[in-house]
């Protein structure tokens, strides 16, 4: 990184599970690099959902370098997941067009139900599927694969935790670490934003700001995806050996079945 930019710029690692992010500072410029960005990061910038792609550059080794304005601003805290700005955002980036014709150009076709059950149940070792929990989750989610097809597909987030949301210091609100981007179901996003972070007395009225009814066919699929979602998590957290998250998640199966 110092050798392209130059000795004078102070680069320090941004953390993530990567290892591949940068901040870069110089005099009064700051960038956040990365390496090996998907190509999606320039129509993101150019849509405004995340901040501005300043260059990229291609290195000898076929790495792929780009750099973003680095703003100054804060996370959102749990609490300010409620907001209206959060959902308006969130119906902008699932009503694009240039981002779902970009990643239709990157990805393969979008998963369907029953494709990423299987991929989910594959990653799941012994001990994971063993757990009470673990058994009532899959037969929920087998018994229902078949009733949660959607014709809607759009670009979806997969990871709207509220650390994932930036608010600078001019009040704009981006989305940022697009990594697990996918064309899919929008009740993956609204469900994991719902579930995590909205009391179900405030669903309607969240969707509300959103643009979306609160239906029986939407409250099912998003109960699918978020058990999914979390016997993914279990799984990835017992991986990591990061198992007093992982014990935290394994209750929240209960919570939603």
């Amino acid at each position: 990184m110092e050798h392209l930019l130059g000795q004078e710029w102070e680069i320090t690692p941004a953390g993530g599970k990567t290892g591949e992010a940068f901040y870069a500072k110089y005099k009064d410029q700051r960038l956040f690099l990365k390496r090996n960005s998907s190509p999606f990061l320039a129509v993101l910038s150019a849509e405004g959902i995340v901040p501005k792609l300043v260059w990229t550059k291609r290195l000898e080794n076929g790495d792929v370098i780009t750099a973003q304005q680095w703003l100054p601003g804060r996370e959102l805290k749990p609490s300010e997941m409620n907001q209206e700005d959060v959902a308006r955002l969130l119906k902008k980036i699932h009503c694009s067009e240039p981002m779902l014709g970009m990643l239709s150009r990157i990805e393969n076709s979008p998963l369907n139900p029953e494709t990423r059950l299987q991929l989910v149940i594959s990653e799941l070792d012994e001990q994971v599927l063993a757990l009470p929990e673990t058994q009532k989750s899959l037969r929920f989610l087998k018994q229902e694969a078949l009733n949660v097809y959607c014709d809607e597909k759009v670009v979806c987030h997969g990871d709207v935790n509220h650390n994932n949301w930036l608010l600078a210091e001019d009040n704009q609100l981006y989305l940022i670490d697009w990594d697990g981007a996918m064309i899919a179901d929008p009740a993956i996003d609204l469900g994991l934003l719902l579930y995590w972070y909205i009391p179900e007395e405030n669903w309607q009225d969240w969707l509300g700001m959103y643009g979306k009814e609160l239906t029986v066919h939407l409250k099912l699929r998003m109960k699918w995806y978020v058990t999914i979602q979390t016997l993914s998590s279990i799984q990835w957290y017992k991986n990591k050996n990061r198992l007093e998250e992982m014990n935290k998640w394994i209750p929240f199966l209960n919570e939603i079945l």
